[in-house]
């Protein structure tokens, strides 16, 4: 005689139970992530779109010192939109173009 309280069956129900707990938190974990990612898109969709020209200030905030294609990874943080006109004017006038983005060819300055 088996002296065992839980049946298999028992046992297989429990199982299951927890599977479906298990299901149900991934699901959670899924419909969070879900907002994350639509909470992400729609602030991007908001966002003003980089500029094309960068002027870099140095840290007076004074002088420019850099000519920048928009999106630069070396641009800094004391950087500002501008125009293609400024950018071309800036560079003509002086100020250096970045070494990294080459600002001047794309504008076709020559030396």
């Amino acid at each position: 005689m088996n002296d065992s309280s839980t049946s298999r069956l028992d046992m297989l129900h429990f199982a299951r139970r927890i599977a479906v707990q298990q299901v149900e938190q991934i699901d959670r974990w899924i419909a969070a992530e879900e907002r994350r990612e639509t909470g992400q898109a729609r602030e991007a969709a908001s966002r003003p779109p980089d500029p094309d020209w960068l002027i870099e200030m140095g840290l007076g905030g004074r002088d420019p010192v850099y000519v920048h294609i928009g999106g630069c990874h070396m641009a800094g943080k004391r950087s500002r939109g501008v125009d293609r006109d400024q950018a071309l004017r800036a560079v003509t006038e002086g100020i250096d173009a970045c070494p990294h983005c080459r600002p001047d060819t794309e504008l076709r300055v020559l030396d």
